[in-house]
């Protein structure tokens, strides 16, 4: 079974931007959502995936992601998804070892950067960055798909 482990960080200040490798505008939204898994539809420019993550143990939870037309991803965001998409700057950069996910949010979750390092296993060591700030990995406010329905704007 794929497995996907995952530390989240809020993130302070900007010094992260000098070592951005590369940076995508990302649309996501939700199709279905239940106690044990989400499937989440996911736009990038040209690709476009269909993600179906399980429920959180701890930083580790399963995931299968398939690509699908880019046609059809904004055909179910427009038809299908629960709530309103997700819109987000996702920047990869580089700090040590391991390459860093940082989505800065738009629209109704302005305001809000996370960073994420995903891991081979959970007790994998990784190089904190100075830009790292408090670890919400285990807080479901800041699950993608709680941001959906709760935006940050809100809090």
């Amino acid at each position: 079974m794929p497995t996907e482990i995952e530390r989240k960080f809020l993130v302070q200040g900007d010094s992260w931007r000098s070592a951005v490798e590369s940076e995508s505008r990302m649309l996501q939204g939700y199709i279905a959502t239940n106690q044990t898994a989400t499937v989440r539809v996911r736009l990038a420019g040209d690709r476009a995936w269909l993600t179906i993550k399980g429920m959180m143990q701890g930083p580790s939870r399963s995931e299968y992601e398939y690509p699908i037309p880019p046609e059809d991803a904004v055909a179910m965001l427009d038809e299908l998804a629960v709530s309103s998409p997700i819109d987000k700057v996702r920047y990869r950069v580089r700090h040590g070892a391991h390459v860093w996910d940082l989505d800065v949010f738009a629209g109704e979750n302005a305001g809000l950067v996370m960073a994420e390092v995903e891991l081979g296993s959970e007790d994998e060591a990784f190089e904190m960055p100075d830009w790292a700030g408090a670890e919400v990995t285990g807080d479901g406010r800041y699950y993608n798909v709680n941001l959906a329905r709760h935006p940050y704007r809100h809090w």
